[in-house]
């Protein structure tokens, strides 16, 4: 395994510098083992990956994901390599193929086939001729069967997102043994239901409109319906789980149970912050 049972997923964009520094001293403190974050429009992921790592001493950290259309195979296989060689072997390179509006609207390139773009990529990464070395630790963005499949295939895992514990079994009949799948999990510990649909509701916002997640969530049994608007309270509870820390932890043991070699938390403030929730992180935290 490139990492421990449990890690903790969350986005950097909106914290301040003092809490994202926080945010790695306590994922690391608690015992933790990855801390994963995205890259859209706002941090550079291998520039951040090195920031993070420069301020911990043991804790992995993982992109979730750095975006295929933001430099070419051998750029990524070389900043997967320098971050290794220089952080022992602490860095995990979760690679996706983005979205339209980021990929074509923000960045000016054509979106490619996705499963056919991310194979040929792979291939690029695997020929490049860099000049440091290091074991390769690479998941792929994966919701659908044949992006899961080539993840089996050319990768060493899977990084599911915004997926229920049926997706989790679904994707692990498909990785077979022997791949790691990484799966992301909402939660907000609140036993408030208007309030933690209201942050689930701001949360999944952006993903509603994404094709690739609605074909998912179609696929899982959700309804056209479920998806509307702000999204059903089905949807928004099967998506960001929330009540009781039992609750919690049954949704949590249920990815475990479904196949999941490491489940990544990412805690939401219940009163809608943009850093996590520093209580829900330390009563997660693994051992707690």
């Amino acid at each position: 395994m490139m990492a421990g049972e449990w890690g903790v997923w969350f986005a950097p964009n909106r914290m301040p510098t003092e809490d994202i520094d926080r945010l790695a001293r306590e994922t690391e403190a608690l015992g933790y083992d990855t801390l994963w974050y995205p890259e859209a429009m706002a941090y550079e992921a291998m520039a951040m990956g090195g920031y993070l790592l420069g301020r911990t001493t043991k804790l992995k950290l993982a992109t979730g994901i750095a975006n295929i259309y933001v430099r070419d195979p051998s750029a990524a296989m070389q900043g997967h390599n320098t971050l290794n060689s220089l952080y022992d072997g602490r860095f995990i390179l979760g690679l996706g193929v983005s979205h339209i509006p980021i990929v074509e609207g923000a960045r000016g390139h054509n979106y490619g086939k996705p499963v056919a773009t991310m194979r040929a990529y792979l291939a690029a990464m695997a020929a490049a001729p860099v000049q440091i070395q290091a074991d390769r630790q690479v998941v792929l963005a994966a919701l659908g069967p044949n992006m899961l499949a080539l993840s089996a295939e050319l990768a060493d895992g899977a990084l599911p997102y915004n997926v229920t514990p049926e997706h989790t079994a679904r994707a692990r009949d498909i990785l077979g043994p022997g791949k790691a799948l990484c799966v992301e999990q909402k939660i907000c510990l609140s036993e408030d239901p208007a309030q933690a649909r209201s942050v689930a509701a701001a949360q999944l916002k952006m993903y509603l409109g994404l094709p690739n997640y609605r074909n998912c969530w179609l696929g899982l049994g959700f309804t056209t319906d479920d998806l509307d608007g702000n999204g059903s309270d089905r949807f928004l509870d099967a998506m960001v789980v929330w009540g009781t820390e039992a609750a919690i932890r049954a949704r949590l043991q249920a990815h475990f149970d479904a196949g999941a070699d490491h489940v990544a938390i990412q805690p939401f403030d219940p009163a809608g912050g943009a850093a996590p929730d520093w209580n829900a992180l330390a009563t997660f935290a693994p051992g707690g």
